[in-house]
């Protein structure tokens, strides 16, 4: 069974970390002072769980993520996904019991072909040069990552214990997910976007586009909005106690 951690009191929030994270990432947040059950869980490959040993999908950790919450005898929950952790959190939006799912700097459409052929090139070179992807990767998720020195070198600290399979793993999986945006325009209640003006990874203009839904854009930040204006990612989980 995949890692995880559970505490506080109140309905049940799931946490899902991003690629190349874990469920330590959450640190950034003050989580515990909202009136929830926080679940925190490290994804397949990430932090302390296990890599898969089967074919690379979504569907495949969304499916160790529910033995979690199966496990725990979870009625109801709530899940707030950052990045691949929302890709995760769309996987398990079809799962009784399910509320909401909170997209921190992510989307939900699946890769274009441009982006697939990243995705393979990830997974091709990360057995030769880890260090070195993540060394370009992790920087590049900050609007302004000279002033988050300390926080960027743990990140890389701990994506570098990661093996190449289950980088790799990952990398593939994100490559072969499905296409979410006509459910979550059909169901705009239960899919809310916080996204960061600056990243560079999923543009606002793009997701403006595509969302007809709930999306809040946080000023000077990039990919990691809870790191950068955590202060307002906690007003929007407020918000949506």
């Amino acid at each position: 069974m995949l890692h995880y951690q559970i505490q506080g009191e109140g309905p049940v929030w799931v946490f899902l970390h991003g690629f190349l994270e874990s469920s330590s990432m959450w640190e950034a947040l003050p989580l515990s002072y909202l009136p929830i059950t926080t679940l925190f869980i490290d994804l397949p490959g990430h932090g302390k769980s296990e890599v898969l040993d089967q074919s690379p999908s979504m569907n495949a950790m969304a499916e160790e993520v529910q033995k979690v919450l199966v496990h725990l005898e979870i009625q109801n929950f709530t899940i707030v996904g950052h990045s691949m952790g929302a890709y995760i959190g769309l996987e398990l939006s079809q799962q009784p019991g399910f509320q909401k799912l909170i997209l921190l700097n992510s989307n939900c459409w699946s890769d274009s072909e441009q982006k697939k052929q990243d995705r393979l090139r990830v997974a091709a070179i990360i057995t030769k040069a880890k260090s070195h992807f993540i060394r370009e990767a992790i920087p590049n998720l900050f609007a302004n990552p000279e002033l988050h020195p300390l926080f960027i070198e743990a990140l890389m600290e701990e994506a570098n214990l990661m093996s190449p399979d289950a980088i790799a793993f990952a990398a593939l999986a994100m490559r072969e997910r499905e296409d979410y945006t006509a459910l979550v325009n059909d169901n705009p209640a239960q899919f809310i976007f916080i996204h960061g003006k600056l990243d560079r990874l999923v543009s606002v203009e793009e997701l403006d586009a595509k969302i007809k839904g709930p999306r809040i854009f946080l000023l000077d930040c990039g990919h990691m909005a809870h790191v950068e204006a955590g202060e307002e990612v906690m007003k929007v989980l407020k918000n949506y106690l």
